[in-house]
């Protein structure tokens, strides 16, 4: 089933809600809002947002006067509406913003009343924001004409929703974080976890710990030379995009992974990686490794305006060796130091479980510490339980993605989760619901096979489904009520987030979205892109073209009718190039169709395929391990390059013709 027949029933059933609701005498159905609220009190008719509407709060409050405004500015972002806001009394059209004292709702819950006014309140600022996003995920499914008379009561089950992005393996681009903070906040998921450094596997390098990749991401003036050559954040950018995710109520933990996972240390001094265990290890016994990690830390650390601004840090701490009991006491003591070290700069530690796996004598502190509950070979839940550590939940068995390597998941399975799984369930081992030791929940992203051509929308277009989903049941845990067929039909309805359109959909489903008689060259387009599933196709009178000449560029991707290297047509993103082997003769005359979808990007020319970039295997260590390539596009739209060729009857469908 496409992606666009699917668009096509979700906008069916909305209409059809919506319709419905507002026949005469009938009682207004629960409204489809992602996550699914806990309680609604359905009325008739619907209250209509008009050009005399306006956002109302009571005076002296700056807090509610920026939520107010941020609503504002995304209404008009997502559908041109512009609503004056001000510190006045609500009447009849208008919206108002209250703190209330309604305990019940606990620190992020909010209460919607929709009459011939819509009154929302909250006993805290973050519950009033979340409202805002119930609200503009109603209007956009009535074409931001009307909200269904009814009250909303919302409240969620678990204090952590959030989700982890390994941005070690590989360089996810600042701009995409925050645009992915956007997405989490109108999903009302309230924490990103940045995995800051990693490496590769060797056995992809030649068996050399030397050649295989590792990076660390942060600007480090601690330590030149240890910051990513590939990418990296500055510490003013990456303190700033905490603070505006705060702003947007998602707080940022940021990690840096030890003891293991630390070739990025050992690469930039040698003396700190394990002989024995292994480059990827820190080297416990060396009181070097010591000196480094306190200096690192330290530098994000201290001062008034820190560059890690959040209450929690994460320090890592899996999957180090426990091959003798002298190395587990040593990695015991190395992690007890640096919850200690991490508290002692006034913030909350978390850990990855190992402690199971690394079983021993010394002590490790568990009061007030975050264990990240990931595979319970590593640490037991009930016994970490038992030993005060408070879990979020992110198994792997069930939440991990690893884009294309063939283990754990490359799509999650969405369906099991919504039917079955809540963060009570970490593993095999299941808790009460809403137990007190179980923080909330995550799911990831581990970009374990660098260099197999995966791209930043490839991730986005994993995650994206699964952080709709398990934003659902994170908040409203066993309390879903709609058939999983219908949620999935219904959340292709949503959009990504006010302004953002990471997945590239344009236009009605199954449509042509955009079309020129003559295409010329410098032509700019009204949308940047097309994703997945797409289908471009022109007449193409061919002219010789100059190396590196463009048919298309966006900000993430080029086209070429003529690469640098070998004058041939195709593709780069995300600092892979792809060629598609194809050059025509000057003046040879064509028609050209270019599909793409998530698994390859196929040209035709004149009916016939001339290449097809599907997913292939490279194979290493004389057909020991092996790697997926993929060679996908998200096609660049944006403006058209300086070509000499002749391009008619230029189409852009929005799926595979």
């Amino acid at each position: 089933m496409t992606r666009s027949f699917l668009l096509k029933i979700a906008a069916l059933i909305s209409a059809t809600l919506f319709l419905s609701s507002a026949a005469e005498g009938a009682e207004n159905p629960k409204p489809f809002v992602i996550p699914e609220l806990k309680e609604w009190s359905g009325k008739t008719g619907d209250f209509m947002l008009t050009g005399g509407s306006g956002l109302k709060y009571s005076s002296g409050d700056p807090e509610i006067s920026r939520i107010a405004a941020l609503f504002a500015a995304d209404l008009e972002e997502m559908s041109g509406i512009r609503l004056s806001a001000g510190e006045a009394k609500p009447s009849d059209g208008d919206i108002s913003f209250s703190l209330s004292k309604d305990s019940r709702l606990g620190a992020e819950g909010y209460q919607i009343a929709i009459t011939d006014r819509v009154k929302v309140t909250a006993p805290t600022h973050k519950g009033l924001y979340w409202a805002t996003r119930t609200l503009l995920q109603i209007l956009e499914q009535t074409d931001f004409k009307s909200l269904p008379k009814g009250t909303i009561r919302d409240f969620p089950d678990y204090g952590i929703r959030g989700f982890m992005m390994d941005c070690g393996r590989k360089y996810i681009p600042m701009s995409y974080l925050q645009d992915l903070v956007k997405i989490m906040s109108y999903y009302k998921m309230n924490t990103l976890q940045i995995h800051l450094n990693d490496n590769g596997f060797k056995q992809y390098f030649q068996q050399d710990w030397d050649r295989t990749y590792a990076a660390f991401r942060l600007e480090c003036d601690t330590f030149p030379g240890l910051t990513a050559r590939d990418g990296s954040y500055t510490k003013d950018e990456f303190r700033d995009f905490q603070k505006k995710s705060a702003e947007l109520q998602v707080e940022i933990i940021p990690e840096i992974d030890a003891p293991a996972h630390t070739l990025a240390f050992s690469h930039y001094n040698p003396e700190l990686g394990s002989k024995e265990y292994g480059m990827d290890h820190l080297d416990l016994f060396n009181p070097e490794t010591y000196r480094f990690m306190d200096a690192l830390f330290k530098e994000y650390l201290e001062g008034d305006d820190p560059v890690f601004v959040g209450p929690k840090v994460h320090i890592g701490t899996d999957e180090y060796s426990n091959k003798d009991q002298a190395v587990v006491e040593k990695f015991r003591e190395f992690t007890d130091r640096y919850i200690r070290y991490v508290e002692s700069f006034g913030k909350q530690a978390c850990v990855w479980g190992a402690l199971t796996h690394a079983k021993g004598e010394t002590p490790v502190k568990s009061e007030n510490v975050i264990m990240s509950a990931w595979y319970n070979g590593y640490a037991d839940p009930k016994d970490m339980v038992s030993q005060g550590y408070k879990l979020i939940s992110i198994p792997d068995g069930l939440v991990y993605m690893v884009p294309a390597a063939g283990y754990y998941y490359d799509y999650l399975n969405t369906e099991y989760l919504y039917d079955s799984w809540t963060p009570a369930h970490v593993g095999d081992a299941v808790f009460e619901e809403k137990d007190p030791a179980i923080l909330g929940g995550m799911f990831a992203v581990w970009n374990d096979h660098v260099g197999n051509g995966i791209s930043v929308k490839d991730i986005h277009h994993r995650l994206f489904p699964a952080l709709q989903t398990l934003s659902g049941k994170m908040w409203t845990g066993t309390s879903v009520t709609l058939p999983y067929s219908e949620f999935n039909g219904k959340r292709l309805a949503l959009s990504e987030a006010p302004g953002v359109n990471e997945l590239g959909r344009v236009g009605e489903p199954g449509s042509c979205v955009y079309e020129a008689d003559v295409l010329a060259p410098g032509t700019e387009i009204p949308f940047p892109e097309i994703g997945y599933d797409y289908t471009v196709t022109f007449d193409m009178t061919a002219a010789e073209e100059k190396p590196g000449t463009e048919l298309f560029r966006s900000e993430s991707a080029v086209f070429y009718l003529s690469d640098p290297v070998k004058g041939e047509w195709g593709y780069a993103r995300d600092g892979y190039f792809f060629t598609l082997g194809f050059r025509p003769y000057p003046g040879e005359k064509l028609h050209v169709e270019i599909t793409g979808d998530n698994t390859s990007t196929v040209l035709k020319i004149n009916g016939k395929v001339v290449a097809d970039n599907n997913i292939y295997k490279v194979w290493f260590e004389e057909g020991k391990a092996q790697m997926s390539q993929v060679r996908t596009l998200v096609f660049p739209l944006d403006k058209a390059g300086s070509f000499a060729s002749s391009i008619t009857d230029f189409k852009v469908y929005n799926y595979k013709k």
